[in-house]
């Protein structure tokens, strides 16, 4: 998910780790950290989430499957439910896409597979480290298509600590986002920054604030 970060544009993981705390604090965010075998982390990459119908076996008695052409990965069955709520904790702490087609996949992985004795067990084991639980694994929410992310994990960040912030603009509402593609454009050197259309619009006073609300400046911006 570090890819929907500003920081990611302009340098990958290694940029993102040297120049954005926010997305220090989600690497390093417990609910997200899972033990994993490394052959399969390795394969998954940073590949989708699907259901792969009619898979061989791959890796023994871990019954997951990668589908490399496809780009996509199916986790095995024992473990849909706990991957789908990290997803919707990750998106709403901190603010992430996650498109339709996921969270119908996720939604139907957190009916069909629901939440064990040991993720509550694990959840108050990382709660006592973190200061929080995952509010999908408590129960304390339930994402639904549509659902406005919290970003209860943004709160501590201001113009002042974020990294690559860019101008603070001064003026309310000068920096202007499309709340579709998530991309934000400058009133100065962002050739697409009259084009946002009203219905789709939503603005910001400075970039910062438009990072910390999980947006990326446009491409065309010089």
């Amino acid at each position: 998910m570090g890819h929907q970060r500003q920081c990611w544009q302009s340098g990958g993981r290694k940029n993102c780790t040297a120049n954005d705390p926010v997305f220090e604090i989600m690497e390093a965010d417990l609910h997200n950290l899972v033990p994993a075998v490394g052959e399969v982390n390795g394969d998954r990459s940073n590949y989708s989430m699907a259901e792969i119908p009619d898979a061989a076996p791959q890796y023994g008695a871990c019954d997951a499957e990668t589908d490399f052409k496809g780009r996509k990965f199916e986790p095995r069955d024992e473990v849909k439910g706990q991957v789908a709520r990290i997803y919707f904790y990750m998106a709403d702490r901190y603010n992430l896409r996650l498109s339709k087609k996921d969270q119908r996949l996720f939604m139907a992985w957190d009916r069909m597979y629901p939440v064990t004795a040991w993720e509550r067990e694990r959840d108050r084991r990382v709660a006592r480290r973190m200061g929080h639980s995952n509010p999908f694994v408590t129960g304390e929410r339930r994402w639904s298509i549509g659902y406005k992310p919290s970003g209860d994990g943004l709160g501590n960040f201001t113009v002042a600590n974020v990294s690559n912030a860019g101008h603070d603009y001064g003026k309310e509402g000068s920096v202007r986002g499309n709340r579709n593609s998530k991309v934000y454009h400058l009133p100065e050197g962002c050739p697409s920054y009259d084009r946002v259309s009203h219905k789709n619009r939503v603005t910001f006073s400075s970039e910062a604030d438009a990072i910390s609300a999980g947006f990326r400046k446009a491409g065309n911006c010089r």
